[in-house]
């Protein structure tokens, strides 16, 4: 399913690295950032977290949740967040790959054989649980666009 501006944001319920779950609606009436991602420890991924982790505070002060999700285990995304010194954001595993279908960001053919990844993309979910910004990246060597990403998260405000 393919999500546009303005639809319903679809709601989910995705454990974290310190296996406790967290569901969309949690954030009911907050800005919410979801940053879905491929795979940990791959060079763009890690570069994004990376980016979102530094820019956490600017987040936060534009009133925004931050939360990246992506199809690899609580485990592996424990470590990865270990390994990357992510410490604020928060990272949610679509291990059955429920979010990436209702948000219709499958990759299909990934790479290296894996199929049905996250692809990159970035939703950005206004106090009514409406989609207000989405960033797809075309093709898996390119980053989001973060400076758009800031500007429809201060528009809410």
């Amino acid at each position: 399913m393919k999500l546009s501006i303005g639809a319903e944001a679809p709601n989910f319920k995705l454990p974290d690295v310190n296996k406790e779950f967290v569901s969309l609606s949690d954030f009911k009436g907050r800005t919410v950032i979801l940053f879905f991602f491929p795979m940990a420890w791959t060079g763009v991924c890690t570069k994004e977290m990376c980016t979102v982790e530094e820019d956490y505070k600017q987040y936060q002060s534009l009133g925004a949740e931050v939360i990246g999700i992506s199809v690899d285990s609580i485990f592996a995304l424990k470590r990865f967040a270990e390994d990357n010194k992510l410490t604020q954001l928060k990272l949610l595993s679509d291990f059955n790959k429920e979010a990436i279908n209702s948000y219709g960001v499958v990759h299909h053919d990934f790479a290296f054989g894996y199929k049905d990844v996250a692809q990159r993309a970035t939703f950005v979910i206004d106090a009514e649980g409406k989609i207000a910004f989405i960033d797809n990246t075309p093709t898996l060597g390119d980053m989001p666009d973060m400076a758009s990403i800031k500007a429809a998260v201060q528009k809410l405000k």
